[in-house]
């Protein structure tokens, strides 16, 4: 089966050269998905149908990360939003997250009218730490959002253990963590929720949309009645103004086949970041996705760091693979560096020097499910060429 939707007919005209365009990120999209959308199209609009697929989607998705309930939403960046403000998040508070991810794990923060606080990484696995997350508690700290980067796992004990010693609900951001395992437990199953992305570059994707999961059903019915503009459940009585990041059953009829495929999705993500590993083995002095002995990682997206001995930039290793017509992307910028986040850069720098440096140095590799060995074979030359290894 194609890891692209193609007709039998375009699969048989097809011939893969050694030399096809190289994607970054992209979804494997069989017949079973469009089988699932075109019965949602068809039949999912009216009575119990409606929302058929949202609800099973939500309902088995929860049970598979051993959580109480679920909300899918449109994106991941609302879920974050939702989960925020049904904790009550709000001006004059401080949110704890990593200096190096994407926006959308702080932009809900300044939704809520919070201070973010970017706190320094991990140099091995580029997750907050517990030394780096309790040295930025302070009388304001209301959240801690841990993310867990490209499928790493942080130290989710110890981070849960200082949530707990200072009674600061810990958030898991693990939009990039779908199929990850720390110690047993599914990324996704920690702190007091968790949420995922769907986005079409993602493992598992809607397109566009994202899920929020949560144990405590107080919490639960907020967010939901948030969810929907502030309405009681099945009721046109709108109690406050809230806010409209309701799913829809053809997104989640495309989200729900996925699942379905949940193993051979998460398998071929993990056979690319082994195919990276083994075809670089002979490079000393690289970072990729680290995996230690409780720690199995989604590998959502394969990322390597250029140990300082390569004397390589993020910048300088971007244009030569693009002149070999390989496409690369940066690893994620420290946020502080950001023209959204103006006047923080120099004080980014001083607090969180290991976010800078990895940042640095750091780019990712073409982790699309299509991608073929032949094409981690061009991309592996090429590292091999500008390390002159």
């Amino acid at each position: 089966m194609s890891p692209i939707y193609e007709s039998d007919t375009e699969q048989k005209k097809k011939k893969l050269s050694d030399h096809a365009p190289i994607e970054m990120a992209g979804p494997w999209i069989t017949e079973h998905e469009v089988e699932t959308v075109v019965d949602a199209m068809r039949n999912g609009w009216y009575g119990k149908d409606a929302y058929y697929y949202c609800e099973t989607f939500e309902r088995e998705f929860a049970d598979y990360h051993n959580r109480r309930y679920a909300l899918m939403t449109p994106n991941c960046t609302s879920a974050i939003h939702l989960l925020l403000a049904g904790l009550g998040i709000a001006d004059g508070d401080e949110v704890i997250l990593p200096e190096c991810t994407w926006i959308a794990s702080a932009a809900p923060v300044s939704y809520q009218r919070a201070t973010p606080v970017f706190t320094d990484i991990d140099p091995e696995h580029w997750c907050l730490t517990p030394e780096t997350i309790e040295k930025a508690i302070t009388s304001r700290t209301k959240a801690i959002i841990v993310v867990d980067l490209y499928g790493n796992m942080p130290d989710w004990d110890e981070i849960q253990a200082l949530g707990d010693k200072y009674g600061i609900p810990v958030i898991e951001d693990s939009a990039e963590s779908l199929g990850s395992i720390y110690k047993g437990r599914r990324a996704g199953s920690l702190g007091v929720g968790s949420v995922f992305s769907f986005h079409r570059t993602k493992t598992l994707t809607t397109g566009e949309g994202g899920m929020l999961l949560v144990d405590d059903e107080k919490l639960f019915e907020r967010c939901r009645l948030l969810r929907d503009h502030g309405r009681a459940p099945f009721t046109y009585y709108n109690v406050e103004v809230a806010y409209k990041y309701m799913p829809f059953n053809v997104q989640a009829a495309l989200g729900y086949a996925q699942f379905q495929r949940l193993d051979e999705l998460i398998g071929k993500k993990r056979w690319i970041l082994r195919k990276y590993k083994e075809k670089l083995a002979d490079i000393p002095d690289l970072c990729l996705n680290p995996e230690p002995e409780h720690v199995t990682n989604g590998a959502w997206c394969t990322a390597l760091v250029f140990g300082e001995s390569h004397g390589i930039t993020r910048e300088n290793a971007l244009k030569k693979l693009e002149e070999r017509n390989l496409p690369t992307r940066p690893f994620f910028f420290p946020l502080t560096s950001l023209p959204a986040y103006e006047g923080m850069e120099e004080k980014g720098r001083e607090n969180n020097p290991v976010a800078y440096s990895v940042s640095s140095r750091g780019i990712n590799l073409p982790s699309a499910l299509n991608v073929t060995e032949e094409q981690i074979d061009r991309i592996c030359a090429g590292l091999h060429e500008i390390t002159g290894t």
